[in-house]
């Protein structure tokens, strides 16, 4: 996976940190649900952070 966040990338979408560029394509089942319990997580979090932008929002 890239170490950079997806939107500062070069524009050809590929990643600098790594060798010639090299991407894995296919993952093993624990990796895929490991990344996809992690992108979960990740989605909560913006969830309760969207939660409190609104709730400070709305105390103003």
């Amino acid at each position: 996976m890239c170490c950079h966040p997806k939107e500062s990338r070069h524009p050809s979408n590929y990643c600098c940190c790594r060798p010639f560029h090299f991407h894995r394509r296919y993952y093993t089942k624990e990796e895929e649900i490991a990344l996809l319990e992690k992108y979960l997580e990740d989605l909560k979090a913006e969830q309760r952070a969207v939660e409190e932008q609104i709730k400070k929002m709305k105390e103003q």
